[in-house]
C-alpha cells in the first residue's frame, strides 16, 4: 500500500479536492483524482492508497449516496477525520460568453437542488444535464460541450474559463461535509469533541423494530447527530441504517450503545470514531451516562455480587 497516496473524487478543481487540501497531510501526499466514489474508495481497498476522501453530506440535498452504500457495503473501512466545507458557485462558462449565450448547463447532481432557484430566476431556459462532478462539468464546457457549469470559482483557471457569476447559492451557509477514510485500524484517542458511525442492520420487520434500535442510544443518554435509512438490495422494505452520534467509542454511555446494538441485531459494521469538524460540544448529557456513572454502578454490582450492596 501506498502510504503517501491519497484518492479523492476529481477530476482536480473539485470542492473535494478544495476541502481535502484545507488537512495538514495532504500537503504531504500524493492526492490523486479519481472519477467515482467507488473507485476512490476501492483504491484504498486494493491497497493502491492509504486514504480516500469522499463527500459524505450536504446541507440541502442530504446524504451522498454513493459514498453512504459504499460504506454500508464491500470491504470494510473506517472513517478518521471529517471536513466541514462552505459550497458557494460560479457559472463558469468559455471567455466571452454571456448570460443570453447559455442554452445549456451542467454540474455535479447534488449541486443542482442548491442553485435550482438562481436558474430558475436567470436561465429559465438553460437545458441541465448532470456530469460525474462539478469540475468534470466544468471540464465539459472547455471541450464546448456545455455552455455552463456550475463549480467552484477557484476551478476556472484550471480549464481556461471565466466565472461569469460568482456566490451562487440559494440557501445561505450550505455547507458539505467530506471525510477521510482508510483501512480499518486502531481508533484515535477521545477529543471530548468526537462523533461516532456505524450501520446497522434490523433484525426482521415487526412493529417498534426501528424504535428498539433507537432506544438502545436514548436510555444512555446518547444524541444521535444523523439517521439515514438505505435499501440492502435484498428486496423491497430491506434496509440498513446509517447512523452517526456524539461521543467516543471509548466512552462508556457509546460503547455500550453499540454493544445494545450488537445484541438485537444481525449485523453492526462500526465506521469510526473522530474528532467532529465544528468542535462544537454535547448540548445535553443526561444525568446519570457519564463515565463515572457507569464505573460507580458497575462498582456496586460488584458489591452486591459480594454480599456488599448498599440496600
Amino acid at each position: 500500500m501506498s502510504a503517501t497516496r491519497y484518492t479523492y473524487l476529481g477530476p482536480e478543481g473539485t470542492f473535494t479536492e478544495a476541502a481535502l487540501r484545507t488537512l495538514p497531510e495532504a500537503g504531504t501526499r500524493e492526492l490523486v483524482p479519481l472519477t467515482s466514489v467507488p473507485a476512490v474508495l476501492d483504491a484504498v481497498r486494493e491497497g493502491q492508497a492509504s486514504g480516500a476522501f469522499v463527500p459524505i453530506e450536504n446541507s440541502v440535498e442530504g446524504a451522498v449516496t454513493a459514498t453512504s452504500d459504499e460504506l454500508a457495503s464491500g470491504t470494510p473501512l473506517m472513517i478518521y477525520r471529517e471536513v466541514l466545507l462552505p459550497i458557494s458557485f460560479a457559472l463558469l462558462v468559455r471567455p466571452g460568453t454571456t448570460l443570453d449565450d447559455i442554452k445549456t448547463v451542467t454540474s455535479h447532481p447534488v449541486a443542482q437542488p442548491q442553485v435550482r432557484k438562481w436558474i430558475a430566476a436567470h436561465l429559465p431556459d438553460a437545458r441541465w444535464e448532470s456530469a460525474a462532478s462539478n469540475a468534470d462539468g466544468a471540464r465539459l464546457v472547455q471541450e464546448g460541450r456545455f455552455d455552463g457549469a456550475f463549480a467552484g470559482e477557484f476551478a476556472a483557471t484550471l480549464y481556461g474559463l471565466e466565472p461569469l457569476v460568482k456566490e451562487i447559492h440559494d440557501a445561505e451557509n450550505a455547507t458539505t461535509r467530506f471525510v477521510l477514510v482508510g483501512p480499518p485500524g486502531r481508533v484515535s484517542s477521545p477529543t471530548g469533541l468526537d462523533k461516532t458511525s456505524m450501520v446497522a442492520w434490523l433484525p426482521d420487520d415487526h412493529p417498534g423494530a426501528l424504535l428498539e434500535l433507537l432506544q438502545e442510544f436514548a436510555v444512555r443518554g446518547v444524541n444521535l447527530m444523523r439517521i439515514e435509512s438505505r435499501p440492502t438490495g435484498e428486496g423491497l422494505g430491506n434496509y440498513c441504517f446509517l447512523i452517526d452520534c456524539e461521543g467516543h467509542l471509548a466512552e462508556r454511555r457509546v460503547s455500550e450503545a453499540l454493544m445494545g446494538l450488537k445484541r438485537i441485531c444481525p449485523q453492526v459494521r462500526f465506521l469510526g470514531s473522530y474528532p467532529r469538524a465544528d468542535r462544537q460540544p454535547s448540548t445535553y448529557q443526561r444525568p446519570g451516562t457519564t463515565d463515572s456513572d457507569f464505573t460507580r454502578a458497575a462498582d456496586w454490582l460488584s458489591r452486591c455480587l459480594d454480599g456488599r450492596g448498599e440496600a
